[in-house]
């Protein structure tokens, strides 16, 4: 067990796993603390950023661009540019301008044609991602878990298979597994590096099975992760979500990750710990969205300590409050340094 007691000066290495608008998230708070690689730039406690990025999207834009142009899904990966962009206001919102009319444009974004564009002209999509991320000039790297054209199929408990990740999300039916297609999935090398090489690694907050999971699928990727010295935190969901985590604990959480991968990925989960108010908690309860409850004793017999603080966020919607969520990721696991 690692300990996050000692102190060290020397900024952290982070790699944040996942996708959607999870990952987004923990990018967007904690890209302000990362050094620039500048001689006279300012001291920051966190010396390299690093996203890993999920590719089994097959909805909306980046399922119809997939579809067409045999390129890998630009969503998630578009999101994450534009959270770790210096310049949200200007070239992030060029990236996220969806178009509202047009044939064959409507309902695209201009970042996943970028990005399909810029792969269809250097013939990989990995070299797009980073030509795209020079011209944002992020603060931070970003990898897609593989290169592969993968689908995601889930077993049902009922036994029915579904694939592709919109149907997962839509069936509604309690899941017994995922897996991916092909089964044998290569892993992006520069993805392992930093995993090999990251003093703290984040999975979630995401989808249990359409965004966390799969990345953890692709060969390498789970292994890297528990051979490496780095802290690994899981960011728990603050909602159940309908149809595939319902009546999820946080316990049944990391259970459900640890079925697919290893048991004891996890040194420690971050919980939230404030109430709901109860306006919202009616409105979700209606569209069958719950809390997710710490269940503490079960994360203690799976061997995780837990960290609960003030994440809550609500104005119409419940989510992380990013601000919050950075300043405890900072002062339990970056500025403390929790390591071996």
């Amino acid at each position: 067990m690692k300990n996050p007691s000692k102190h060290r000066s020397r900024p952290v290495r982070i790699v944040a796993l996942g996708g959607g608008t999870g990952l987004s998230a923990v990018l967007r708070g904690l890209k302000e603390y990362v050094s620039e690689r500048k001689k006279n730039g300012p001291n920051r406690p966190i010396s390299d950023l690093a996203a890993v990025v999920t590719v089994t999207d097959d909805g909306g834009s980046s399922g119809r661009l997939r579809k067409e142009y045999r390129v890998l899904p630009p969503g998630d990966i578009r999101n994450c540019m534009v959270a770790l962009s210096k310049d949200e206001h200007l070239l992030g919102h060029l990236f996220q301008y969806r178009f509202p009319a047009g044939s064959g444009l409507a309902g695209h974004s201009f970042g996943n044609l970028f990005l399909t564009a810029l792969t269809n002209v250097t013939g990989d999509f990995s070299r797009a991602v980073r030509v795209s991320a020079q011209v944002l000039a992020i603060r931070g790297r970003i990898f897609p878990s593989t290169e592969q054209n993968v689908t995601l199929q889930a077993v049902l408990e009922d036994g029915a298979v579904v694939a592709g990740e919109t149907a997962i999300s839509r069936s509604r039916k309690r899941i017994a597994r995922v897996r991916l297609v092909p089964r044998r999935v290569h892993p992006v090398p520069e993805a392992l590096e930093a995993l090999r090489h990251a003093d703290l690694i984040l999975i979630g907050p995401g989808s249990l099975y359409t965004s966390l999971i799969p990345n953890l699928l692709v060969d390498g990727i789970a292994h890297a992760i528990a051979r490496s010295r780095a802290t690994c935190v899981y960011i728990a969901n603050l909602m159940t979500q309908p149809g595939e985590t319902d009546g999820y604990s946080v316990a049944d959480h990391v259970r459900a990750i640890y079925d697919h991968t290893r048991p004891g990925l996890f040194d420690f989960a971050l919980i939230n710990r404030t109430p709901i108010a109860a306006r919202l908690l009616r409105r979700y309860r209606r569209e069958g969205a719950e809390p997710v409850e710490p269940a503490l004793d079960e994360l203690a017999l799976l061997g995780l300590r837990h960290i609960s603080g003030n994440l809550l966020h609500q104005d119409g919607v419940v989510r992380h409050d990013q601000s919050r969520l950075t300043r405890l990721l900072l002062n339990q696991f970056v500025k403390r340094r929790a390591r071996a």
